[in-house]
């Protein structure tokens, strides 16, 4: 069954964008601003079903009482303030609980709250990119330790992918965080502009999965914990490309947007293809030729009469008793049957 998440978006969320203070570049911030909205049109485009959010707790709510790596909000609505601005979204309730109980299932564990607040790191991607909807809120601990893991992150985004796909939601993920930024310690100044380019080559070639090998101590080092979130979005989304892909440096912060709006990637035909049931026969035929030399000495002594002793149509066994083995791989035939086969009746014809 293909995949339900139409498409996504990772996008930063700098309080900066907000506060404005006189050490932030404006047209970085305008460029920030515009991808988002470039991607927000592109998605709200999609009409999506339904609008999930990952984002990360800034040690603000997650943190006294308990800090659960995953947590889904389940209230009917979900409100915060942040430098003097209101923020306000619907929640679609009856959905984010149906999302807890599968993720149970499928041997996840998060918690669920009705109460948690939006703050900044929910609150700007979503005005940036203009979603008005009601929106699904899940938040991933990233800045207490122990942290979950870069491949756990990934297996709950595949997991979510999974269950909106059962339930038919047409849905768009926004993972909201990054990159490189080291707030309130002494390396806030030298954001590693060098490694998130790295990073983000990779996933400009459609390479998400590329995410799960950073572990907690290279995040940690590289001002990355965020990319948890990223990783969360990617299980998601699944191996696409994205359709825009930005990266805005500053003097504190590497501010990357990329968005996934355009038509999924078709399934590639595999060069080694699983054997199919119309063609055991011809390939039970060809790994004769390729491991017997008896019974490559009966097909060069009478290859049709060698071909009648199995059950092939007649298109399969023209192919077999002239060995075309462009033909046969066209059939959908693992290509290295008759590469092997022709390789070994060859040696065999030399003597």
């Amino acid at each position: 069954m293909d995949s339900s998440v139409i498409g996504g978006a990772m996008l930063p969320h700098a309080p900066q964008f907000f506060t404005m203070p006189e050490t932030e570049d404006r047209g970085t911030v305008e460029r920030v601003k515009a991808a988002a909205e470039e991607i927000g049109t592109a998605l709200k485009a999609l009409l999506p079903d339904l609008w999930i959010v990952i984002s990360n707790d800034h040690a603000e709510q997650f943190f006294h009482m308990a800090a659960p790596p995953f947590t889904v909000h389940v209230g009917n609505e979900a409100r915060g303030a942040f430098a003097g601005r209101e923020f306000h979204w619907r929640v679609p309730s009856e959905t984010a609980f149906e999302i807890v109980r599968q993720m149970y299932l499928q041997g996840f564990d998060p918690a669920f709250t009705s109460a948690a607040k939006i703050d900044y790191a929910i609150g700007i991607p979503l005005t940036h990119l203009g979603i008005a909807d009601p929106v699904l809120p899940i938040y991933v601990n990233a800045y207490l330790p122990p942290q979950p893991t870069m491949e756990r992150c990934y297996a709950f985004g595949q997991a979510l992918a999974r269950i909106v796909t059962g339930m038919g939601l047409r849905t768009a993920v926004v993972a909201s965080g990054g990159m490189s930024h080291f707030p309130g310690t002494d390396r806030y100044t030298r954001p590693e502009v060098d490694w998130d380019r790295a990073v983000l080559e990779k996933l400009a070639a459609g390479n998400l999965k590329s995410l799960i090998g950073h572990d907690g101590a290279t995040l940690d080092e590289t001002g990355n914990v965020e990319l948890r979130c990223w990783a969360a979005a990617a299980g998601a989304l699944g191996e696409r490309k994205p359709d825009l892909v930005r990266l805005e440096p500053s003097w504190h912060h590497n501010y990357a947007s990329l968005g996934w709006f355009g038509a999924p990637p078709r399934e590639r035909k595999p060069h080694y293809p699983s054997i199919k049931p119309e063609l055991v026969e011809l390939t039970a035929a060809l790994h004769g030729l390729a491991h017997s030399e008896d019974m490559r000495a009966h097909y060069l002594a009478d290859a049709a009469g060698y071909a009648g002793r199995f059950r092939l149509t007649p298109q399969q066994r023209r192919a077999l008793v002239t060995l075309d083995t462009a033909a046969i791989v066209a059939m959908g035939t693992h290509p290295l049957v008759p590469f092997l086969a022709n390789m070994q009746l060859e040696r065999q014809r030399r003597g």
